[in-house]
């Protein structure tokens, strides 16, 4: 069994920078895909940032130049630099990694202060 587990959620000012972690745990395997995910309050759950297990990275317009995802492959571990965050990137932030399904984590709130 797979088990993602977020952490680096908080709250943040605008402009300031924030680090999202992903670490899976049990029955590790070579993810094909890892990323992130956010959904607002009243929104839809938005693809933030995908890093592929070739190293291959795309992000949403919303945050491209801002965020960057990153990966460890021999945690099997990803991470999202979140920088000169606004207040707009206020969501749950979910991490997931895909090899043959989906697994996700928990969640982790991004709170950004005007």
């Amino acid at each position: 069994q797979v088990q993602l587990a977020e952490s680096g959620g908080g709250l943040v000012q605008a402009g300031g920078s924030l680090r999202l972690s992903c670490v899976a745990s049990g029955s590790i395997f070579s993810f094909n895909r890892m990323g992130w995910y956010r959904q607002a309050p009243g929104k839809q759950r938005e693809l933030v940032a995908v890093i592929t297990s070739g190293g291959s990275t795309s992000y949403s317009d919303s945050v491209k130049g801002r965020f960057t995802v990153s990966r460890d492959s021999a945690k099997v571990a990803w991470y999202l630099q979140m920088n000169s965050v606004k207040p707009e990137d206020t969501a749950v932030y979910y991490c997931f990694g895909s090899f043959r399904r989906d697994y996700w984590g928990q969640g982790t709130q991004v709170t950004v202060s005007s």
